[in-house]
């Protein structure tokens, strides 16, 4: 495979960029090589600056459920552009997308859009305060919400103790607002609350955590987190940014039959445009500006644009037995490399829910804790990275980070990805 160009391009784009790059993972500091500029994407597939072809399983990491370049995406939004790109005023776009939205899922009564799933996350946990007039927060370690300052904040040193910065440039100060918890740990929670009680304005939680390998939790740790925080007061406020109308129109929520006072959405929303956006029920949101005291603005939230792109993109994914297909389509998949991996003998599993898919070298029947994660298992995963570009196979440049199935994946893309798994799991455990 030739990377000639890529690090020809990668040479020069340090000269520009911190790493050469604007998103730190995009920089392959986790795998062999440097990273791949890719210069074209068409259904599955994925074209970089060498010519090199590769179906697609990173999928611009979630936002492309109908796969690159989709016809019904591209002509909406090129229909959209053709009137301008944005106006900083209201357009019937915003109307239609959000309609389509609401009629469609029980789970919220009103929404507003934004720009980023971290913008999203970030607003929804300034409503929780506003509404709750409190401050402090409670997240888990192992879930990611976008780069804000009290949310990048990993554990602190006990059960129910606060979190201390996990990036220069975040404050103790600001850290000091968010109680970190393990995943997976009731009495974690119940100390949390006893601990600070009437202060916690809210617990935020990926209900699908997927920002750090797949940590599927019970339904009914989930129905627990449900039933604390109202009976303490506090918001439960489920990030969907990844499993929103990933696993389901309705997302998590819809899955698993819970109920959040609010919900974020990104990557998907948007047609692969930048859109984010949150949601609740129209007396939380009444909170909001121009309705109520939590401000909340964006120069770029609900552009025309991105809501055509949102628009097309959902309409697909509501039509009858969308998701159904989908998820037998990955169900398939996984299931063949699982009973490739056990008769061999490799210590391998992937976890998988709807369409959403994860790797991990290890022996546990589930993962539902960072700290169940071996790092050492990462060097395996670099090279099966590795292994697969060679074949035509992308993965993201991460074994913390999970893989999607497209609409747009075939059941050849599948089987020659299948084929090109075995054969890498050769050279990951020819040593072992």
């Amino acid at each position: 495979m030739q990377r000639k160009q890529s690090n020809k391009l990668y040479k020069e784009a340090k000269k520009y960029f911190p790493g050469g790059v604007n998103s730190p993972v995009r920089a392959f500091k986790s795998v062999f090589g440097s990273p791949l500029f890719i210069e074209k994407g068409n259904g599955s597939k994925i074209y970089d600056a060498d010519g090199n072809e590769f179906i697609d399983f990173c999928c611009s990491w979630g936002p492309l459920i109908l796969g690159h370049n989709n016809s019904k995406i591209r002509e909406k939004v090129i229909s959209a552009i053709t009137s301008g790109t944005t106006f900083g005023a209201p357009t019937k776009l915003e109307n239609e997308l959000a309609k389509l939205i609401l009629q469609n899922n029980r789970f919220i009564e009103k929404l507003r859009f934004v720009s980023s799933g971290t913008e999203a996350v970030m607003s929804a946990v300034r409503l929780a305060r506003g509404f709750t007039k409190r401050d402090k927060i409670i997240k888990f370690d192992g879930c990611y919400h976008g780069h804000t300052d009290y949310l990048l904040v990993k554990a602190g040193s006990g059960l129910a103790t606060f979190g201390t910065s996990s990036s220069a440039g975040v404050p103790e100060s600001f850290a000091k607002e968010t109680i970190v918890l393990p995943l997976n740990d009731k009495e974690a929670v119940k100390k949390a609350f006893e601990n600070f009680k009437n202060e916690i304005a809210c617990v935020v939680i990926e209900p699908i955590p997927a920002n750090n390998g797949l940590l599927l939790q019970e339904k009914s740790y989930l129905e627990f987190l449900r039933e604390i925080t109202k009976a303490n007061g506090s918001l439960l406020i489920f990030d969907e940014v990844i499993s929103g109308f990933r696993v389901g129109f309705c997302g998590a929520a819809g899955f698993y039959g819970i109920q959040p006072d609010v919900v974020t959405y990104g990557k998907i929303i948007g047609g692969g445009l930048p859109v984010g956006a949150y949601g609740s029920s129209e007396k939380i949101m009444s909170c909001v500006s121009p309705d109520g005291p939590v401000y909340q603005a964006g120069t770029l939230s609900g552009n025309p644009v991105a809501m055509s792109g949102g628009i097309a993109q959902l309409k697909e994914c509501l039509k009858k037995g969308f998701y159904q297909k989908l998820e037998t389509k990955t169900q398939n998949f996984v299931t063949s490399i699982n009973k490739f991996a056990e008769l061999q003998g490799y210590k391998l599993k992937v976890f998988t829910v709807g369409s959403i898919f994860w790797f991990a070298f290890t022996e546990l029947e589930k993962v539902q804790t960072s700290e169940q994660i071996d790092p050492k298992s990462m060097e395996k995963y670099k090279i099966l990275h590795n292994e697969l570009l060679k074949r035509g196979i992308y993965f993201a440049p991460s074994g913390y980070e999970v893989g999607f199935v497209s609409s747009a994946h075939t059941s050849k893309d599948l089987t020659k990805a299948k084929n090109a798994v075995f054969e890498s799991l050769k050279f990951v455990f020819k040593n072992d």
